[in-house]
């Protein structure tokens, strides 16, 4: 996509969906606000309002990472962010679709290995709060062949 067609999209994602879902949670709020409104409908309406509120979040980081992409991305970053938007379309299948009770990503490189926690550095430190703070388990396994890092987490459907 050239810069010019990025940028163009996520003017129109703005523009568009964007300002649509916002006035869709206005409306939603206006219900959940007026006084012959059921409390169990209320309730319903709530959870719509998140769900819709999420969704605005959504388009706004799309609109960001089409905005930022407009600026040339070196080879390495590009694939980076495609690869988020894969992991994270396959964890919306297993959330949608498989009915699992947990899962597990592999990541395996073919770099020079020696992966190890080091001081002054928190990336792994931080990958592995946030697997334990999933109730989940990490395991890292590098040697001069590569590294493999694998994490389980269980998995409730929401």
């Amino acid at each position: 996509m050239s810069t010019n067609e990025g940028v163009r999209l996520a003017q129109e994602l703005h523009d568009g969906i964007a300002q649509d879902l916002v006035g869709m949670g206005y409306c939603i709020d206006s219900l959940v606000g007026a006084v012959n409104t059921p409390h169990e409908i209320r309730s319903q309406l709530r959870t719509l309002r998140f769900a819709v509120s999420e969704l605005v979040e959504k388009v706004r980081d799309e609109i960001f990472a089409l905005r930022e992409s407009a600026v040339v991305l070196p080879y390495e970053a590009s694939p980076s962010y495609e690869l988020q938007k894969i992991f994270a379309e396959l964890l919306r299948n297993v959330q949608e679709h498989s009915r699992a009770t947990s899962i597990t990503m592999t990541l395996y490189d073919n770099g020079i290995g020696g992966v190890r926690e080091k001081t002054g550095h928190h990336g792994l430190v931080g990958i592995g709060e946030r697997v334990r703070g999933l109730d989940g388990d990490l395991a890292i396994h590098s040697s001069d062949r590569g590294t493999q890092i694998s994490i389980t987490v269980p998995w409730v459907r929401p």
